[in-house]
């Protein structure tokens, strides 16, 4: 069963998905943000390219576990992306998987410039990645 990963942000979605045995997470694309049915449009397709069969949307909490303007921003996303593809869609809890995938790439060496344009789909990866270890 393959899992979908997504890290929404206002300017990019970050795409990540899992191997078919649900073990491991590999970022696979950002998704530079245009229209809300364009944006549906690509999902949808990576959707059916890598047969997935759940989806895991990043839900940015507040450190006090609160739900903030962007979290209700990214429920909001995850409840239209469930109508539009009918699978099941999960939140899951993303507290600092960006500054985590920032860390990364800083300790990898990599450049700033590369860096903005890999960190949303590693940010993906971690929020899938920590959802698969959930389940095992």
């Amino acid at each position: 069963m393959r899992v979908m990963g997504l890290d929404v942000g206002d300017k990019t979605i970050g795409v990540a998905v899992s191997d078919e045995l649900g073990w491991t997470a590999q970022g696979i694309e950002v998704i530079r943000r245009r229209t809300e049915e364009a944006d549906l449009q690509r999902l949808t397709e990576l959707a059916a390219m890598y047969n997935v069969e759940r989806i895991v949307v990043g839900l940015p909490k507040n450190m006090n576990n609160t739900i903030g303007p962007r979290g209700e921003i990214c429920i909001a996303f995850a409840e239209m992306l469930q109508q539009k593809l009918s699978l099941p869609v999960e939140m899951w809890d993303e507290r600092l998987s960006t500054v985590s995938a920032q860390r990364t790439l800083i300790e990898a060496d990599v450049s700033r410039k590369k860096r903005k344009q890999v960190v949303d789909k590693m940010a993906a990866s971690i929020i899938l990645q920590n959802f698969l270890d959930s389940k095992s």
